[in-house]
This record gives C-alpha cells, structure tokens and sequence, in this order.
C-alpha cells in the first residue's frame, strides 16, 4: 500500500513540476547569439575573440532560463539584423529583419524580444507612431516596425507572454519609441543599464547583470 502511495505522489510531483516548466524563445540579434544555437545560415557573434564569452551557459539567456527551471525552446537570433527593415548602409534587410522571422518561435510560453541595438548603430530612421495599415515604406521605419513587430507577435502567440529587452547606450529616440509603442501594446519593456561590454557585446559579467535584472524585473 505504501509503495502505491508513494508511486502515486511521484506521479502527481512530475505532472505538476511539468505544468509548470515553460518554453522561452527568443527573437534577437548578436546579443543573443551563440554558435550552433540559432538557425543554419545566421551570422552569431558569440564566441568572439574580443570577448570572454565562451560558453553557451555565460549568455543571459541560459542563465536566465536555468535560474527559472525553464527550457529553451527556440531561439532566433542573427547577428546584425534591424527590427526595422532599413539596416547599415541604409539597405533594405526585410530577409533578415525581426518581422520576418515571428513564425520561427516554435510554440513558446515565453518571449523575448531583444532589439533595436542594431537600429540604432546603423542609424535607421525613426519614422511616426503608426499601429494599423503599415507600407511597405513604413517598414522602413523604426517606430511603425516595432509596432508591427508586436502586433504580429501578439496574434501569432496569442497565450504568450511578451517581454521587450532595451539595450543600454543607445540613442535616445530608440529608447523613448521603445517605451511609447512597448506601453501601447501593453508589452513589458526591461530597460537594461550597467552592461559591461567588450567588443560592443555583452562581457561575462553583461551576461549575469542581464539575467539579474530580468529576474527582478519579471514577477
């Protein structure tokens, strides 16, 4: 009697440690990245010989997810891609941009959204606040992308919580259009700060300071 007793509580303990472990995907750009853990073809920039991450278990996001007894479940990130579909050199990146690439999250709980770094570097522009019938001009823009971006994201992964991940040093028409469009959407924004970086991307020490704030920011 007692063994069933005790076969039964095993069984109830795994069902429910199951029900409770969610899957995270992420869409992002190089700071995202790790080699072998994003889609064939994608530029990673982790590992880099400039920086002293050099394993999949220093980047923000496996730390986050091991802190939270969570799993990965996809992540789609790609070294150097705009959320907005005008990249460096003011090329049109629509192939590779954010917005492209929302089916590829596979069936998440969780999503993160890590951009608007590359948009500011390459210095995309802004454009208007616009939340319905987006141009294809419009996408060029960085304000009527994000919104786009998270309108798409909302119907696509409809019992999906969304968070919107904002980088540290960048200009501030990204920072403000990230809290206008995130506060519109009613999208969480984590607005990082204190990011040692080297070569431009987050350091080991980045990466934990990253995962910190993500658990105190998310409930």
């Amino acid at each position: 009697m007692k063994k069933i007793l005790l076969i039964a509580l095993l069984a109830i303990t795994t069902v429910t440690l199951s029900a409770q472990t969610k899957k995270v995907s992420i869409l992002g750009d190089s700071y995202s990245t790790f080699k072998d853990y994003n889609p064939e073809g994608y530029n990673p920039f982790y590992p880099d010989a400039n920086n002293d991450v050099k394993e999949v278990e220093q980047t923000w996001w496996d730390l986050y997810i091991k802190a939270k007894g969570y799993q990965l479940e996809k992540n789609n990130s790609w070294g150097g891609t705009t959320i907005c579909n005008t990249g460096y050199f003011h090329r049109d990146v629509s192939s590779s941009s954010f917005t492209s690439r929302v089916d590829m999250l596979g069936e998440p709980d969780i999503i993160f959204v890590f951009g608007g770094t590359n948009d500011a570097w390459a210095g995309a522009p802004v454009g208007e606040y616009k939340y319905a019938d987006w141009t294809k001009e419009d996408m060029m823009n960085f304000r009527p992308a994000l919104a786009c971006l998270l309108e798409m994201l909302q119907k696509k992964y409809p019992d999906a919580k969304i968070y919107s991940l904002l980088n540290s040093e960048l200009r501030e028409e990204i920072n403000e259009s990230m809290r206008v469009v995130c506060q519109h959407y009613g999208v969480q924004l984590i607005e990082l700060h204190d990011i040692e970086k080297q070569n431009g991307h987050p350091s080991i020490s980045g990466m934990k300071s990253i995962c910190e704030q993500l658990l105190e920011a998310i409930d």
